[in-house]
Order: C-alpha cells, then structure tokens, then sequence
C-alpha cells in the first residue's frame, strides 16, 4: 500500500500511521503477535483524525482538494465502468488528455463519461498539463455529449482542475469560444446529465463540463471562481492571505449547498478521500446509481426545462422597491 503523503495540518497523524507500520512490518518478519498493539493505535488514529477533522478550515480544504492521493477521473473509471472504450480528438486540431471522454458501462447500464484528469506525480501531471485543458478537450468533450444525445445514454462528468489552460496559445485556439459553446449545449442537451466535483472545481474550467441536472460534490472538494491564491493577490495584493480568501470566497461543499449552488455533498471515509480512495470510489458510484435512478424516471422534457430555469435563477437576487 502507498505511503500517505500527510498534508502539514495532518502531521500530528504521523506518530501513529509509523507505529502502526513498525509493528505491522514486525509482525511479517517475526510472527510475533502484535494485533492488540496495532488496534489501539488503529483506534487512537481515528479518534485523532475525526478531532482534527472536525475543525478543518475552508484553506485546508483547499489543500485536501489538491491532494496527489485522491481517487482522479480515471481511477474512478477503472474501477466502477465496465468496457470503457476512450474516445480522442475533437476533429479540427488535436486530442487533449487533459479531458477523458468516451462511453462504457456501469452497472449494466450504457453511460458516457467526460472528466478532467490530474497526475498523481510530476511527470504525470506535466503530460497532461495539470489536468488545465485546452479548447480541444472541451470540444472533445462536447462532441462526445452530443453523442450521448443522439443515443440517448446518461452523462456522467467528473470535475477536477484548476482551471482552463490560460496560455495564448488556447487564447489564439478559441478557448473562450470553446468553453462557451459548452455552456449553451449542455444547457439543452436533450439526456440527462450529472457532474461531480472529485477534487479541485477551478473557474470557467471547471463549468465547461459543469452544466448539469444535478451537481455533486464529495465532502472536502472545492468549487470557485478563482483560486484562493489569485484572489488573495487580487483583493489583498498579498498570496500570504490565502487563508482569508478561501473563507471569503465560500468555495467548500457546505457553503456551496447552503447557497444553492450544488444539490448534494457526497461524504468522504474518515479522514478524506485520499486516506482511503477505494472507500471513496465505492461512496461515489452508489450516489451515481442513485441519481441515474432518479432522473430515468423524468421525461427528458422536464429534465431540460429544470436544468434551464435552475442556471437562469442563479445569482437571482430579489429586493423590494421602498418609498422615499
């Protein structure tokens, strides 16, 4: 099994995840019966670890959505589809591996599935530009959803980056353009569609396989405008005031679901997702069946009508006219 890589909030964990792998490691060398040794630490940890969850701030959110260890698209694809067969190209410049498209099966059901894909090391992540797509990966994606329309088979997307690649080389490509036409098609695709944020819910990026029937997010994801860090050099001319940007930017599922803005939090193993990624995968396909479940037994008419009045209403702010 891996070695977490613990975030510095997570430190205090370190003396017992250790222990336990001493132990552990003693016991397959020795034969030496250390069972009651390792589940009090087992337990001490977890009690540790719900006190330390149990505070968290919007900043460690942010990094918990960042971490290299959580379950990305492709891990959730290799483990809850059958027959996934991976479309490439968008058919006018390139293929862009930033996204994941193609169509499979999951729980004997045809589905198509479209998400952005982080590496969980460096040389990974630069292959695939850190997961920040170009125009061709949102016409890909789009391409690959009016597919699904035509064969009437449910959209799955997963959201994961920090945003579109915001280089002059997708500017000249129309990364604007792409991004936009996204958020117009899908505004009225005539199939069902639901989007979950797995980890890091970046700006225009992020929305341009976002426009969806139901909008998911796992418990410590992030969803926003901007990242923290741009923010924080906007408002306050200082990166130092990350802190003081994540708050005010209210990008955590809690915050998000108070305002209205995703209709689901889908909780995470104690600890996060990236203490236990097969646990996660698990909790996130059964909220996929369930939601799939639920909109099969909606006309399609209703779906798209819903989906338009929800993004029309939001941002909607009423107010009374007073008399002087």
């Amino acid at each position: 099994m891996e070695k977490i890589k613990e975030l510095e909030f997570e430190k205090s964990l370190t003396k017992f995840t250790s222990a336990i792998e001493r132990l552990e490691n003693q016991q397959k060398s020795t034969q030496k019966d250390n069972r009651l040794p390792i589940t009090k630490l087992q337990q001490e940890l977890k009690e540790k670890t719900k006190e330390i969850y149990s505070n968290i701030t919007p900043w460690q959110i942010v990094q918990i959505a960042r971490h290299p260890q959580r379950p990305h698209t492709m891990d959730y694809i290799n483990t809850i589809m059958e027959d996934f067969y991976e479309l490439h190209g968008d058919r006018i410049h390139s293929d862009d591996p930033a996204i994941v498209a193609g169509i499979g099966k999951f729980n004997s059901r045809t589905i198509v599935f479209v998400g952005h894909q982080k590496g969980k090391n460096i040389e990974e992540n630069i292959a695939i530009n850190f997961g920040m797509a170009h125009p061709e990966g949102y016409r890909k994606a789009l391409r690959v959803m009016k597919l699904a329309e035509k064969f009437k088979f449910p959209v799955i997307t997963f959201i994961d980056t920090p945003g579109a690649y915001p280089h002059i080389q997708a500017e000249e490509r129309n990364q604007a353009l792409a991004i936009a036409q996204n958020l117009y098609e899908m505004a009225f695709l005539k199939t069902p569609i639901i989007s979950i944020v797995i980890g890091e819910g970046g700006s225009g990026g992020a929305l341009g396989i976002g426009v969806s029937d139901k909008i998911l997010m796992l418990e410590y994801s992030i969803y926003s405008v901007i990242s923290p860090e741009g923010c924080a050099s906007i408002l306050w001319k200082d990166q130092k005031a990350v802190e003081q940007a994540s708050q005010a930017l209210k990008l955590t599922a809690s915050d998000l679901l108070k305002l209205g803005l995703i209709d689901v939090i889908i909780p995470e193993p104690l600890g996060a997702a990236h203490r236990n990624p097969s646990e996660a995968i698990k909790i996130v396909g059964s909220y996929i069946q369930k939601h799939i479940e639920l909109l099969s037994t909606i006309p399609i008419s209703e779906i798209v009508n819903t989906r338009y009045k929800k993004y029309r209403n939001i941002g909607l702010v009423l107010s009374e006219e007073t008399e002087e």
